[in-house]
């Protein structure tokens, strides 16, 4: 084992990652596929990308890092985690969501308990700079009462998005999840949940309106709600007993304290999400250090992925 860190993928994350190891003085292995990303990455980094593919690259027996980071497209995400974890890497940071079906992950699952590794999902927003203000004030304030999150996505750019169809078609999964998962890190992971879904979407098939309530561990009652097929924005509140905490955007944090109309905007030590890509930073310093208790596990998202699957109405 050495102390280098793989980079699975080239492309835009690959790059924000890159720029985050360097920051934290890591040197990086980085693994691509493509010839066109590896230069756009070389251009934007002045790194250089080892091209050819993850098994390309094993199959030069190089040496066991010390951890592996995955951020290839969403298809591959889960091919490539088992063939590292085959190849003896105990600690592996994947990227969202970690595969497109419950199988998928349960076979990553299983391989990571037989083989003693840890696999991370890499929920960056856990690691804002707001919502570390946010847990602060809760935890201050007794705890959350109730909260609720939205999660209604910009249909109107998909033609932008340059998705395929298998991942637009599990576009909860893939990009409205990052809500989800920071609504319920705030306020805690349901118990009980009532999921009502309604309408269809020509690339999303299962819903184009999503809305819901239920009581999370904590004790606190929350709702959800999501229009695809109209405008909104992603937005959480948390509500405990002298606070409402607002997140819209997510990256900021206003105050609304009980007895007053008037927000106030905190002020948050977040010079590391201005320099970096927001929580990144953050996140990937805890994966090396070992510090594993905000983070999701793999084990945890294949129980997530069978709330999510009810919400979206897969």
């Amino acid at each position: 084992m050495n102390d280098k860190i793989w980079l699975i993928g080239s492309g835009g994350m690959a790059v924000d990652y890159y720029k985050v190891l360097l920051g934290l003085g890591y040197t990086s292995v980085v693994i691509g596929r493509g010839e066109d990303s590896a230069k756009v990455f070389e251009l934007k980094t002045g790194g250089q990308v080892i091209q050819g593919g993850l098994k390309y690259y094993l199959a030069q027996q190089p040496a066991i890092p010390k951890a592996a980071i995955v951020c290839v497209g969403i298809e591959q995400l889960a091919e490539i985690t088992l063939t590292l974890l085959d190849y003896g890497i105990k600690r592996i940071l994947l990227e969202k969501p970690g595969g497109l079906t419950m199988e998928e992950l349960e076979e990553n699952v299983v391989n990571s308990d037989s083989l003693d590794a840890k696999v991370f999902l890499a929920y960056n927003r856990r690691f804002y700079s707001s919502v570390l203000k946010g847990k602060e004030i809760i935890e201050e304030d007794g705890g959350v009462v109730s909260f609720h999150f939205e999660f209604t996505e910009r249909s109107h750019q998909v033609h932008e998005w340059n998705k395929s169809k298998k991942v637009l078609e599990h576009w909860f999964l893939c990009n409205s999840s990052h809500v989800a998962d920071m609504a319920f890190f705030l306020g805690g992971f349901p118990k009980e949940i009532n999921c009502l879904t309604c309408g269809s979407l020509e690339w999303h098939p299962s819903a184009a309106a999503f809305t819901g309530s239920g009581k999370a561990e904590t004790g606190a009652a929350f709702s959800y709600h999501a229009n695809w097929a109209a405008p909104g924005r992603w937005g959480v509140e948390v509500m405990t007993n002298q606070y409402r905490l607002i997140y819209r955007p997510l990256e900021k944090l206003s105050l609304q304290r009980i007895g007053l109309d008037d927000l106030i905007q905190v002020d948050l030590e977040d010079d590391i999400d201005l320099r970096y890509k927001p929580g990144l930073f953050k996140q990937v310093k805890k994966f090396l250090e070992g510090d594993d208790a905000s983070f999701c596990t793999i084990s945890q998202q294949l129980e997530n992925f069978q709330l999510y699957y009810r919400m979206a109405g897969y």
